[in-house]
């Protein structure tokens, strides 16, 4: 099937009491047995829910995975993945990640005697150089968060496997509509469901999926023991956002590329970082591994009170955390979603203070550039 039928069906059937089109919320914590040691396959809400393997046979569809797991946030999603290394094993992560899986790396799970290595992963060589006798896992976040740097993930495939490592890619940026990492040879694919997949801006929520039937009862077995679940509720609104996430992403998409355009001969644009715009460094390889660009940008400005005062004045973009909703949002890495990243670690990665993100929604891009132009004013 095509992606947007997928998106629309997949792992969602009428329901067989009412024949209701929309898959129910099963709103319930436990389930009635007909006797001891017999049951309709659901025992206890954290274990099963109709509505959640939904949304996960939904998700894997789109990434073409066989195996979906939903969590109740990226981060808990991320944090289940490394279930599969111990004490003592090393992971060699992408060095420009989201500023919350640093957090959780470096400032929690290195407590627990995981080693982390941290590497530019637009040179695969970093990867192969960093690798130890007890490596088990590669990270890597492709585009990166905010500078939107490119992963090969075939050739980081590849290397993983001739290692026996275990590759992992964050696909949040891009979504499944415009990039699929399992078919590009990666083990694992996670995203934080609360940006793209959902679109909305109202659920938290995370999902790792993959073809592997060991890794996938592994964390199968994490999600239930450690109970990082979403609620029924979060499952039907995620379920609800995936059906229009083809015509959302063909959106943010054209809008982002109309607004890196725009930025390309404004004198106040010290740097422009899109993958979508023909000189940006990785732009063949983008083309090569993703069929569209996103609509994430970053732009320094080169002044961090320029940066404020515009982060001040926009009126359609909001300024907050998070991304990938319907609504335009800007943050500020270097105070908010990296600020738990050292400063001397930002700024060598082009964190500045200077450095705005924007995830530009779906609203017409008129007003959008109006917007820009009038707080920069």
């Amino acid at each position: 099937m095509g992606f947007a039928t997928d998106a629309i069906h997949a792992g969602q059937h009428p329901d067989l009491e009412t024949g209701a089109v929309i898959t129910p919320i099963h709103m319930t914590t436990t389930y009635a047995q007909e006797e001891l040691g017999k049951n309709k396959g659901y025992a206890y809400g954290r274990t099963s829910n109709l509505t959640r393997q939904s949304l996960e046979a939904n998700v894997a569809a789109l990434e073409k995975g066989k195996y979906g797991i939903a969590f109740s946030s990226g981060i808990a999603a991320i944090n289940a993945l490394m279930s599969l290394v111990k004490a003592g094993d090393h992971i060699v992560v992408s060095d420009n990640v989201y500023g919350g899986v640093y957090r959780l790396f470096e400032n929690f799970l290195s407590d627990y005697s995981l080693e982390f290595s941290w590497v530019n992963m637009n040179n695969l060589q970093n990867v192969v150089d960093a690798v130890k006798p007890n490596t088990k896992i590669v990270y890597a976040e492709t585009p990166t968060n905010p500078m939107l740097t490119i992963t090969d993930i075939s050739e980081l495939a590849k290397i993983c496997k001739e290692r026996n490592l275990i590759s992992i890619v964050d696909n949040t940026f891009m979504s499944p509509y415009f990039q699929n990492p399992l078919l590009l040879g990666a083990d694992i694919v996670v995203h934080s469901s609360t940006k793209y997949l959902n679109g909305h801006s109202d659920v938290i929520g995370g999902m790792v999926v993959t073809n592997s039937d060991t890794i996938h009862k592994r964390i199968r077995f994490v999600q239930n023991a450690a109970g990082a679940i979403p609620s029924p509720f979060d499952c039907w609104l995620t379920l609800r956002a995936t059906k229009t996430l083809a015509v959302r992403m063909k959106q943010h998409n054209e809008n982002a590329i109309k607004i890196a355009e725009y930025f390309r001969d404004k004198e106040y644009i010290q740097k422009i970082y899109y993958p979508g715009l023909s000189d940006h460094p990785d732009h063949e390889l983008a083309k090569k591994q993703m069929s569209g660009f996103g609509g994430m940008i970053s732009v320094d400005l080169g002044d961090a009170e320029k940066a404020k005062n515009f982060l001040k004045n926009v009126k359609i973009f909001t300024l907050a955390e998070s991304l990938g909703g319907v609504e335009s949002l800007v943050c500020h890495p270097a105070t908010m979603t990296h600020a738990s990243v050292p400063k001397v670690e930002r700024e060598r990665l082009g964190i500045t203070d200077s450095l705005v993100r924007l995830s530009v929604g779906i609203e017409d891009v008129e007003d959008l550039i109006l917007d820009i132009e009038n707080a920069m004013k």
